[in-house]
């Protein structure tokens, strides 16, 4: 599911690297990433700040995105396997 979302991503790159998609699907790989790294490096502080922040600048686009464009937001939350946090 990942390699085909990371495919057609790729297919519109040059296009649409900063696009809001593109952005948080980059980011929502980095956080896999680091969240991997963290399970085996319990104590590196230094990689959970930075997971902590790309978390931080993920939740800011994402809050953007599903303000100004509900039916994008949904479909990336979709696409991507990202659980949506109901709010009040």
């Amino acid at each position: 599911m990942i390699k085909n979302a990371f495919i057609s991503f790729q297919e519109k790159k040059e296009e649409s690297k900063g696009s809001v998609e593109f952005q948080v699907f980059s980011f929502t790989n980095k956080i896999r990433r680091l969240t991997s790294h963290l399970e085996l490096h319990r104590k590196d502080y230094l990689s959970q700040r930075g997971l902590r922040k790309i978390l931080g600048k993920r939740q800011r686009l994402l809050a953007y995105l599903s303000k100004n464009n509900r039916v994008r937001y949904k479909e990336l939350i979709n696409q991507l396997n990202i659980r949506e946090l109901k709010t009040r």
